[in-house]
């Protein structure tokens, strides 16, 4: 390998190390304003193990529906038992010498990388930026805005509309004989792994509008291999064990990567017809 080689790629890496130790202080930050609000954090994951959430509220209008226009068949199945269930207690348990302490400090760090995105954002760019154009640099606000928006979209689409219904069905195997007993760590490790997962799932749009405004990918590149990503999207979601956790993570990826197509098609990068391809007596 010659010299020149060398000499850039070890340029890079005292590049890539700068902006990782700049990403690193950031997070050590953000995870310190967090630390003061990790408890309200921790009640809100902890929310629907009350068993009510808004699946049990529409569960409960459906059943007045039903007890208005039947209310034969609302006496026949009890359905105002269903509606009358009181809200059950089930508090986490922990099992091991400062584990709670550890739990704070993992909910802290998440919750201080997501406030301090656009700066990791901004650092993720300022490494990429010297490959890129004059014009193509111009970008770096759009994709800061773009990038911690889709992000933190992500992470509240999975706390308020998918962990309710993972817990909702978990806690439905509840019978006599058969109590849950969640451990927190457990608990709340499963709960922050998927957050940071459907963060990184919405970025998927934002990551093809970039590489689609650079040419790199395009409408037809990304449309064919429709079949690859569904198949992609099984595997990736086949790494957790239920089948529910499985359809909630895969089907968000799949239509993450239908609405990248479709950015590729709105935002990316025009071809210039050459004149070859231009039609006759065009000039």
């Amino acid at each position: 390998m010659s010299e020149e080689k060398v000499v850039p790629f070890m340029e890079h890496l005292v590049e890539l190390r700068k902006r990782l130790i700049v990403i690193v202080i950031a997070v050590v930050v953000g995870m310190g304003v967090a630390w003061n609000f990790s408890s309200e954090l921790l009640k809100f994951i902890e929310k629907p193990l009350t068993g009510k959430t808004y699946l049990t509220e529409i569960k409960k209008d459906v059943y007045l529906k039903v007890k208005e226009l039947a209310p034969s068949m609302y006496t026949r199945y009890k359905l105002d038992q269903e509606i009358n269930t009181p809200q059950k207690q089930r508090p986490l348990n922990y099992s091991a010498p400062l584990e709670p302490f550890f739990i704070q400090c993992k909910i802290s760090m998440l919750a201080g990388f997501i406030l301090v995105l656009p700066i990791v954002f901004y650092q993720v760019w300022l490494f990429i930026a010297p490959g890129l154009t004059r014009r193509e640099r111009r970008l770096v606000v759009p994709f800061v805005v773009a990038a911690t928006f889709t992000f933190c979209v992500g992470a509240m689409f999975f706390l308020i509309i998918i962990w309710p219904v993972i817990i909702n069905f978990s806690l439905s195997y509840e019978a006599e004989g058969l109590q849950s007993w969640f451990n927190i760590s457990a608990y709340v490790n499963f709960c922050l792994r998927l957050i940071l997962l459907f963060g990184l799932i919405f970025e998927l749009p934002v990551l093809t509008l970039l590489l689609s405004r650079f040419g790199i990918v395009s409408y037809q590149f990304l449309a064919p291999k429709r079949k690859y990503a569904l198949l992609a999207s099984s595997i990736i979601s086949a790494f957790h064990a239920d089948l529910i956790t499985m359809f909630v993570i895969m089907i968000p990826l799949y239509l993450m990567y239908e609405i990248s197509i479709w950015v590729a098609l709105i935002f990316g990068k025009k071809k210039v017809k050459t004149e070859e391809e231009l039609p006759e007596g065009a000039t």
